[in-house]
């Protein structure tokens, strides 16, 4: 995958997770693609760990539904957003 396709699979699994998590209306892109990014990162993390099979590079379902897990988990445990300002 590209940096182009690291930045929209990011983005968009950013705002699922942002939605998934109720914090859509507070979050910019910016701030969905970074937390997409790092979920995916942490959800492949946590899936290798778990099951011992590593996730392929690439856009497939399993991909994204683990990235949308990684970046909810992100955004629960750090209470990213959280907080009105």
């Amino acid at each position: 995958m590209g940096l182009l396709s690291w930045v929209l699979f990011g983005a968009l699994a950013g705002w699922v997770a942002s939605i998934v998590t109720g914090r859509n209306s507070r979050m910019g892109c910016l701030a969905n693609i970074v937390i997409g990014v790092l979920g995916a990162i942490i959800g492949g993390f946590l899936y290798t760990l778990l099951t011992g099979n590593g996730i392929s590079f690439g856009f497939n379902w399993l991909s994204f539904i683990v990235a949308v897990i990684g970046a909810s988990l992100l955004l629960v445990i750090t209470g990213w957003y959280g907080r009105r300002r």
